[in-house]
């Protein structure tokens, strides 16, 4: 069997980076789980329960309709896009601007950000991503050949971006800036304030805010996310705002595909060409199931959410005092590790083989770099090669963190997950951060 290709793959494939979650369940398949110390999960960010029975029972239904078989309308089925608008106003407030016209379905958030960036930028241009990042959006950003400007955001600040240094990065080729709030991979949540002065400053600069809310529904304060939708606001949000959602995380059906875009008509219609080429429809059983039952899953939402909360204070609690975290919400813990002179790919490297604790390390949202041994991926570390990864000068800071999604698994799993990296300390044999250095 030919092993070679007759032709040349594209320029924008090859420059882009592998997805490198199944490089971590690669990692996972060599740790041997034993009925007393089953494997860990707490890599990918994955709901931890089921959505509820009338979703499933609706599903099922839907699917066995012969109208779901057929076609919808591009921008999904007009109950559903009702019911969502409905469902933001909850969230954002009964004085939200926000009509069924400005929605349109996709087949999950990353399609919703691909379209969106498509709509909104070409190659060469520019488009602006604060760092650590979400690996997607970079790669799609690759993918098309626009260039991904990197704003970097600081363990000091919480790891939120400065609207300061954002201006900075700002030229005639910028097109958008991209936020994600409650954020993936660190978890921060970017304050109502924070996002009205961005608001301002894509309005001021007059290029696009692309914010992906995928996880807006775990926030618990009880305040609205952010004002950009209100009545009251001075800035006309249709006018360089765009909204990005997932029904994936607080509805617990990521495999069934489903996100949204909420941007002006005007863009929308730009959008139509696109999603009609990606996409054609969104897929139309799971829309077709949730219309009618949205209001009523707003109580299972919000349930959720405090257990996910609850189960980050657990997490934050029983974290052994030398992992620190710099910031968690939504799914996620951004936590550094403590060994000084190993690397954060390393560290989740070995916690997945020898402890079966799966996580992502802050490689995996970063630029990438080069790396000499990429080829030791194929094998596994016996523990001289786990001894010679120590660096001779301690590492730099941003190679320490790891992202852990919280949300997976239960509380006792945190508990044990948690157990298990207090004994890897002494186990693994490297140099750590001394008790004092908080």
């Amino acid at each position: 069997m030919s092993t070679s290709l007759g032709f040349r793959v594209s320029r924008g494939v090859l420059s882009t980076i592998a997805p490198p979650i199944p490089l971590a369940y690669e990692w996972a398949s060599r740790y041997k789980p034993s009925e007393k110390r089953p494997l860990l999960d707490m890599s990918q960010g994955v709901p931890g329960v089921p959505p509820p029975d009338s979703v499933q029972s609706a599903l099922g239904k839907a699917a066995s309709s012969p109208t779901s078989f057929g076609y919808t309308r591009w921008d999904g089925e007009p109950d559903l896009r009702q019911a969502l608008v409905g469902q933001m106003k909850l969230v954002y407030g009964s004085n939200s601007d926000i009509n069924a016209d400005d929605v349109a379905l996709t087949s999950g958030c990353n399609l919703a950000f691909v379209a969106t960036t498509m709509s909104v930028a070409d190659a060469g241009d520019e488009i602006i991503l604060p760092v650590p990042w979400y690996f997607n959006h970079q790669m799609t950003l690759t993918l098309l050949g626009i260039k991904t400007i990197p704003l970097t955001t600081r363990p000091e600040d919480g790891f939120t971006p400065s609207v300061d240094r954002c201006r900075e990065l700002i030229t005639k080729n910028t097109k958008a800036i991209v936020l994600v709030t409650p954020n993936n991979p660190t978890g921060a949540t970017y304050s109502p304030t924070l996002i009205s002065e961005f608001a301002a400053l894509a309005a001021e600069f007059r290029v696009a805010l692309i914010v992906d809310e995928t996880y807006r529904d775990f926030i618990v304060t009880g305040s609205p996310p952010h004002t950009v939708f209100s009545n009251a606001n001075s800035l006309a949000w249709r006018s360089t705002f765009i909204h990005l959602f997932s029904f994936s995380k607080a509805y617990c059906l990521p495999g069934h595909r489903l996100g949204a875009i909420v941007a002006s008509p005007i863009l929308l219609r730009s959008i139509k060409s696109i999603l009609d080429t990606l996409q054609i429809c969104a897929p139309r059983p799971i829309q077709m199931a949730l219309a009618p039952l949205l209001p009523e899953l707003r109580s299972f939402i919000t349930t959720t959410a405090k257990q996910v909360h609850a189960r980050h204070q657990l997490f934050k609690s029983r974290l052994p005092e030398k992992w620190h975290i710099g910031a968690q919400g939504g799914y996620y813990a951004y936590v550094k590790h403590p060994f000084l002179y190993v690397k954060a790919t390393d560290v989740s490297r070995r916690l997945a083989e020898q402890v079966g604790v799966v996580t992502l390390p802050s490689s995996f949202f970063l630029e990438e770099k080069e790396s000499g041994d990429k080829g030791d991926q194929d094998r596994e570390r016996n523990d001289e090669d786990w001894k010679n990864v120590e660096a001779d000068v301690k590492v730099e800071e941003v190679d320490r963190w790891i992202r852990f999604s919280v949300a997976n698994i239960d509380d006792h799993k945190v508990v044990k997950v948690c157990e298990r990296l207090g004994q890897c300390g002494d186990a693994f044999g490297w140099k750590q951060e001394d008790d004092s250095a908080n």
